[in-house]
C-alpha cells in the first residue's frame, strides 16, 4: 500500500510499504477514505524528530470503511463506515471509564512516562503506525471505532478522529460561565472549531486572536470578535481588557502550543536540538526541552483573576518557566491535556446532522490526494494558500 512516511526534518515521502494484517483477535483492517493534516504532525515535520524512524508512518485522523476484521470483533462488520479517534484507547481499563481515554492504562507507553499511544505519533505514543496510508490496522475492534452512518461525504463526520473533540474538550475545561466571555489565542483548526463551539454553547462573547488573514477573516464570518496579532501585538491585552469590561474574559483557550510565534531563544534551541545525535537529542528534549511561549504567558496576563485557562494547544518542554506568583495571585485555574476522544462522541454526534451547525461540511480548506501530501505539509507549515484544514484522499 501506499503510505506517507518519515524521513527527517521537513522530508515526508509517500512510499509504498506492507500492507497491514490483523495481528490480534480483535484487531480491524480499515480502508482509509479520508485522513486530515493536523496541525500536531507539524511538531513531527519540525522538531520531534528524535523520537521517530525513518519510515514511521504518519497522521492521526483517518477514517474509512471496515475490510476485514479479527475473529472476535462483534461490534463492526465488514462494509461499515468508522471514525478512528487518534487515541488508542481500549475502552475497558479503569482510566477508560473515567472518560479518560487518553490516559489509557492499557496502551500507556511507561518507557517514556507517556499516556495512551496514539497513531503515527512517535516513539513517545508508541510508535503505531499512523492513518496517512490506504489501509490501517485498528486494535480493538469492538470498542475503538465509531461506526457512523453511510450517506454524507467524509467531510460530515472525518473531524470526530480529533478536531471535533479536542475543540470540545477545550471548551469544556474553559468553563465559560452561561453568559461569559472567552478568548482564543490561534485561529488554526482547533481555535476555529473552538469558537464555534463556544458559541453554540452559549458564550455570550468569544473573541478570536490570530495573525493569519485568511484564518481571521474565516473566523470572523462565523460571528466571532476577531483581533490581528500583527495590530495590537503591544497593546493586545489592553484591547482585550476593554472589551471585557476592563477584568478580562472569563476564560482563555490557548489553541497554540508550542507552534507560537515568539521567544527566538526558543526556536533556535529547538533547532538545536535537531542538530545532535538521535539518541542525545531525545534524552535532551525528555529532560531539559523548552516551548515558546508567548501564547500562555500572554493567557495568563489576560485572562480575569479567577479565571480558567484551556490548553488545548501542544506543550513538550519539561524545563518551561511559568510565573507561578502571578497565576497564585490571580487564583487562575489551568486544565489541560489530549483529547479524550470517547468521551465526547455522544455530546457531538447528535451535531453532524444536515443542518450542519458547526460548519463540518465546509470546514475543510484542501482535499489532496495523498500523493501531494508532502507539498501539502510544506504549504500548511508556511501557512500558504490559505490552508487551513487538510484532508488526504489515499
Amino acid at each position: 500500500m501506499k503510505a506517507l512516511t518519515w524521513h527527517g526534518r521537513r522530508d515526508v515521502r509517500v512510499d509504498t510499504v506492507p500492507d497491514p494484517a490483523v495481528k490480534d483477535p480483535t484487531d480491524v483492517i480499515i480502508k482509509v477514505t479520508t485522513s486530515g493534516l493536523c496541525g500536531s504532525d507539524l511538531h513531527l515535520y519540525e522538531v520531534l524528530g528524535p523520537f521517530l524512524d525513518v519510515g514511521d508512518i504518519l497522521g492521526h485522523e483517518p477514517m474509512g470503511i471496515v475490510q476485514e476484521v479479527g475473529p472476535e470483533v462483534t461490534a463492526v462488520r465488514v462494509g461499515a463506515r468508522v471514525v478512528i479517534p487518534f487515541n488508542v484507547s481500549c475502552g475497558t481499563c479503569h482510566t477508560c471509564g473515567q472518560g479518560l481515554h487518553s490516559q489509557c492504562e492499557t496502551t500507556q507507553v511507561r518507557e517514556y512516562g507517556s499516556g495512551a499511544s496514539l497513531f503515527g505519533y512517535t516513539k513517545l505514543y508508541g510508535q503505531v503506525p499512523g492513518g496517512q496510508a490506504e489501509l490501517l490496522r485498528v486494535p480493538f475492534g469492538n470498542t475503538l471505532p465509531i461506526e457512523v452512518p453511510h450517506g454524507p461525504e467524509d467531510d460530515r463526520f472525518v473531524f470526530l478522529s480529533d478536531v471535533l473533540p479536542t475543540a470540545w474538550q477545550a471548551v469544556e475545561y474553559a468553563a465559560v460561565p452561561e453568559g461569559g466571555s472567552l478568548v482564543v489565542l490561534g485561529l488554526g483548526p482547533i481555535g476555529d472549531m473552538s469558537c464555534r463551539i463556544a458559541l453554540h454553547r452559549g458564550a455570550a462573547q468569544v473573541i478570536g486572536v490570530d495573525l493569519v488573514g485568511e484564518r481571521l477573516t474565516r473566523t470572523r464570518r462565523r460571528g466571532v470578535h476577531v483581533l490581528d496579532l500583527r495590530e495590537h501585538g503591544k497593546d493586545l491585552a489592553d484591547v482585550i481588557r476593554g472589551l471585557t469590561d476592563g477584568r478580562g474574559p472569563d476564560a482563555v483557550i490557548d489553541a497554540v502550543g508550542m507552534e507560537a510565534h515568539g521567544s527566538p531563544g526558543a526556536k533556535l534551541a529547538a533547532q538545536a536540538t535537531n542538530l545532535l545525535p538521535s539518541a542525545l537529542a531525545a534524552k535532551m528534549m525528555e529532560h531539559v526541552g523548552i516551548d515558546r511561549l508567548h501564547a500562555l504567558y500572554l493567557a495568563i496576563d489576560i485572562v480575569r483573576r479567577g479565571g480558567t485557562i484551556s490548553l488545548s494547544g501542544v506543550y513538550g518542554g519539561q524545563t518551561d518557566p511559568l510565573p507561578l506568583l502571578t497565576m497564585f495571585d490571580k487564583q487562575i485555574q489551568l486544565r489541560m491535556g489530549q483529547a479524550n476522544v470517547h468521551r465526547w462522541v455522544d455530546d457531538i454526534l447528535p451535531l453532524l446532522t444536515d443542518d450542519d451547525p458547526l460548519g463540518v461540511d465546509t470546514f475543510a480548506t484542501h482535499h489532496v490526494p495523498l500523493d501531494d501530501a508532502p507539498s501539502a505539509y510544506e504549504m500548511f507549515q508556511k501557512k500558504q494558500d490559505g490552508a487551513v484544514k487538510v484532508l488526504f484522499k489515499p
